[in-house]
């Protein structure tokens, strides 16, 4: 464990090297390393956690574990949801450590915080468990990419769908930080988009364990659709709550961002017919159930989209370090930027100007539990989201790179 006064020397030695040495100019030799930052134990632990750092080892395995010549090496560290903590490891990851790619993250401040970091230390970052969609927007880097979902992409076909349906009002639940406001944000978006009213709206802490005053504002609006505009443990408890409080039987309740994990902790009882969008489900092909059953065995549980998503980031990094002979960050940018990404996680994908990875994605509801055939035998897939319309138009981008 390195000390706190050594660490903030190391901080500041790595920032004097990285303003030295031109962006650019080829690193030592050594180890490849890549980091995986997230929640590990948190109310998002589920959602990527550990199950990402197992992802992120059968990618390097199924690579070959090496890479021009040196071992491919992969860090962890648990942010604990602190943008300062999670930055201060990027930091030291990106300088002593020598770390050039960080993935998954699955905290929006800690993602938003490491964008001005790329730059600083020619490294890169591929997000594979962050909602929001301002990483591609108007934060967007040269030396990142979105792997995964994104706010926009969970909540315009989400809420479409729930218009398509007759559902017109809404009425939203937030989570009292960053995250929450852009879900909102996106969520609002929609809805004005479909002709749809937003009836009100009530906010709650990050972590909290009591909805019931923010359910009974939702039960008192009226609305049709109560939008969950939280994650994780929040989403699962606030609809855990609602069913409670017999909520669902009067308005339905949508949740943008949510996962297969959690449907697993509600139940196939409690979760029934809730609909939802999803990037990945194991139960696809016989590829995808390949790859979940290996993953299960590695680590105890079923894949998650997020989980699949961050094999997916790792493999084809190390495949473009592989093309680019080198793993200097702009040049391997480059190559990431004119593959196809075809794997286990997703078939056509493409990196985008705004560094966005753009795939088909799909609309999903969860079974009875007289469809369930078992424990994580969960969703049926109702429609294919095409990647033209699953995500935000670049016409509609206000990243600077695609302006320029």
């Amino acid at each position: 464990m390195i000390g706190t006064g050594r660490r903030a020397l190391l901080g500041a030695a790595a920032g004097m090297l990285a303003a030295a040495v031109p962006a650019g100019r080829a690193r030592a030799a050594g180890p490849l390393r890549i980091g995986i930052i997230n929640d590990m134990n948190g109310p998002y632990a589920a959602v990527s956690g550990p199950g990402a750092v197992v992802a992120a080892r059968m990618a390097v395995a199924d690579f070959g574990s090496s890479v021009l010549n040196r071992p491919v090496e992969i860090l962890s560290a648990d942010h604990l949801n602190k943008a300062d903590v999670g930055l201060a490891t990027i930091k030291e990851w990106f300088g002593p450590e020598n770390v050039s790619m960080v993935a998954d993250f699955g905290n929006t401040s800690v993602a938003l915080g490491a964008q001005p970091l790329l730059t600083q230390f020619d490294r890169i970052a591929i997000y594979t468990s962050v909602g929001t969609s301002i990483l591609t927007g108007k934060a967007c880097s040269p030396l990142s990419i979105h792997w995964a979902h994104d706010s926009y992409a969970m909540s315009r076909p989400l809420i479409r769908a729930m218009i398509d349906e007759g559902k017109t009002t809404f009425f939203f639940l937030i989570a009292d930080y960053t995250f929450g406001d852009i879900v909102a944000a996106d969520c609002q978006a929609a809805v004005t988009a479909g002709g749809g009213r937003l009836l009100g709206s009530v906010r709650h802490p990050l972590g909290t364990s009591d909805f019931a005053s923010q359910l009974l504002a939702a039960q008192a609006s009226g609305a049709q659709v109560v939008v969950l505009c939280n994650a994780g443990t929040d989403a699962t408890n606030a609809y855990k709550q609602a069913n409670e409080f017999g909520l669902p039987a009067k308005q339905d309740f949508v949740t943008p961002i949510i996962f297969l994990s959690d449907i697993q902790a509600l139940g196939a009882r409690m979760a029934q017919k809730l609909q939802f969008t999803t990037s990945w489900y194991w139960d696809q092909t016989d590829q995808t159930r390949a790859w979940a059953k290996r993953y299960r065995a590695a680590a105890g549980s079923i894949p998650n989209d997020t989980h699949a998503a961050t094999y997916s980031a790792v493999l084809n990094y190390l495949r473009a370090v592989s093309q680019a002979g080198s793993d200097e960050a702009q040049t391997v940018m480059k190559v990431l930027h004119g593959m196809t990404i075809d794997d286990v996680f997703t078939k056509g994908g493409k990196v985008r100007a705004d560094g966005k990875m753009v795939f088909d994605r799909f609309l999903v509801q969860v079974k009875t539990p007289a469809e369930s055939k078992g424990e994580w035998d969960l969703l049926t897939i109702r429609r294919t989201i095409p990647a033209a319309t699953g995500f935000r138009p670049l016409a509609e981008s206000d990243c600077p790179l695609v302006k320029a």
